[in-house]
């Protein structure tokens, strides 16, 4: 494996250090070819909130929460129909730590190595902002990391990875007031003891986290408009606490929310990371829900707004994605952190016009390790060879899937390997099928086609039984080539050589 250092001291050793350098002349106006990336990124976010996934979804699918119960995003939306929306994205662990840590850096979350949340990503980590900066690019970013440990706000960590600007980066926390002051950055709500607060009371168009966040990324983008740049604000909402700032908290308390069909479902048999909660989110918290993804998609429409008006909006590439997802009640359970579709699959929408032409819709399954390859190749700058996730940029540039494409990736849970911990999961994923093996339970196997409710175990049914062992066979590759320890656990392990003997 090629390290963070051999890297430094590989782009240190040669003279096209700028991008200038690399594809011109030096001094070049050349660079400025080069796209900018900006990154808008969400926290427990439910694929279903949006119009764009809603319309290629049947009206059962779309809307889960009662037929008509919607939320408008309109910004969003015209990103996935002038670019690329992909309908099979997943985290490779469905929690906030592990899944930014592979997205930055385009490793399966055991290799960087955060499994679970709070735990620090090695320092030995080669970040696509790493790579841009030292391409000649500004790099920055806004709003929560989650890579740092347990330090809660922690503004500014000392380890920046490649986002050279992140002034506004703050490690943990859902905070829904934020303020500057002469001695930097601060959360703005404060309790009677005076430490910081997620209280909504006195929030404002201003100060609210999520507008908060899209002024810095406008003021970054202004500061940087003359080279190429590369920005992520991370948007701590939709993730609970379910509150927002007026208007948005009213918007949609009208709404006769309805609980999914799928938390009826009966409770025998499930494995045990299914099991039901004895309490999920009610109307009230959905219709939080509902005005904090509105808020987002205003605020996106912002940023957007200033792109135009720049004439920056042509050569930037921008990506519209979350952490995971939130079952919002879906099979009686909220948040994340299991593989059913509400938790593990996540919005993932790219709009570059130069590249990418307008309603793209990507059926292939991808991943968040698939992110840095992709990205960059389309931007025509070499990897540090340390990512292992796929280039899918072909499908993306053309819409069409290289013969050589294999449709799969892998997903895990929490768990730790030293027991039967219900988080302790392990999963193949295809645009259709899905293979779940944890120890303790009965292996399932999803045909997401004619079962997307998720309600129908697969796994004995003698007509996918070669479908279950070609998983099954990948599953262990993976495993192997990626040193995913959990294939060793020995129910895991039992289960699948009884499947391929």
């Amino acid at each position: 494996m090629i390290t963070r250092r051999d890297f430094l001291r590989t782009v240190a050793g040669v003279s096209g250090l700028s991008i200038g350098a690399c594809v011109g002349k030096p001094g070049s106006i050349e660079i400025l070819k080069h796209p900018n990336l900006l990154i808008i990124h969400t926290d427990e976010h439910n694929f279903r909130t949006l119009g764009c996934y809603r319309k290629l979804m049947p009206p059962d699918q779309a809307f889960i929460w009662g037929m008509g119960i919607k939320v408008d995003t309109p910004n969003i939306d015209w990103l996935a129909d002038n670019g690329a929306i992909c309908t099979s994205f997943y985290a490779n662990t469905p929690v906030c730590s592990p899944s930014r840590a592979s997205f930055v850096s385009g490793r399966y979350p055991q290799n960087t190595p955060v499994i679970v949340n709070n735990v620090p990503m090695d320092d030995e980590i080669i970040t696509f902002a790493e790579i841009l900066a030292r391409k000649g690019y500004a790099t920055g970013y806004a709003g929560k990391w989650h890579l740092d440990g347990t330090g809660k706000p922690q503004w500014t960590p000392k380890r920046r990875f490649g986002f050279e600007d992140n002034l506004y980066m703050f490690n943990r926390g859902h905070w829904k007031q934020l303020e500057d002051t002469p001695d930097g950055p601060r959360i703005a709500a404060r309790d009677q003891k005076g430490k910081p607060s997620y209280s909504i009371k006195g929030a404002n168009e201003k100060n609210f986290t999520t507008d908060f966040l899209a002024q810095k990324t406008i003021e970054f983008i202004k500061a940087h408009k003359n080279k190429p740049f590369c920005y992520m604000v991370s948007i701590p909402d939709p993730h609970g606490p379910n509150s927002v700032r007026a208007p948005y908290d009213t918007m949609y308390k009208e709404l006769d929310f309805q609980k999914p069909r799928t938390a009826t479902k009966d409770a025998k048999n499930l494995p045990s990371w299914a099991k039901k909660a004895k309490k999920t989110i009610g109307p009230k918290a959905m219709s939080q829900y509902f005005g904090m993804v509105k808020c987002i998609d205003d605020n996106v429409g912002k940023i957007l707004n200033y792109l135009r008006t720049q004439g920056l909006f042509d050569n930037t590439i921008i990506v519209f994605t979350s952490d995971h997802g939130d079952l919002c009640g879906e099979h009686s359970r909220d948040n994340k952190g299991v593989p059913f579709e509400a938790s593990a699959k996540v919005p993932f929408i790219l709009y570059y016009p130069k590249k990418v032409k307008a309603g793209t819709v990507i059926k292939e399954t991808l991943s968040c390790v698939d992110f840095l390859p992709t990205v960059l190749a389309m931007m025509k700058i070499p990897t540090a060879q340390t990512e292992q996730g796929r280039d899918a940029s072909a499908i993306f540039t053309t819409g069409r899937t290289p013969k050589s494409w294999n449709d799969i990736t892998f997903i895990r849970g929490t768990g730790h390997i030293s027991g039967k911990d219900d988080n302790n999961w392990l999963a193949a994923v295809t645009k259709r099928h899905k293979l779940v093996y944890s120890p303790g339970d009965d292996p399932w196997l999803f045909d997401l086609q004619k079962d997307p409710d998720e309600l129908t175990n697969f796994y004995n049914n003698p007509d996918y039984k070669e479908t279950a062992q070609k998983l099954a066979k990948q599953l262990i590759e993976y495993s192997q080539k990626y040193n995913d320890p959990r294939i060793e656990q020995k129910d895991i392990k039992k289960q699948l050589n009884k499947l391929l003997s």
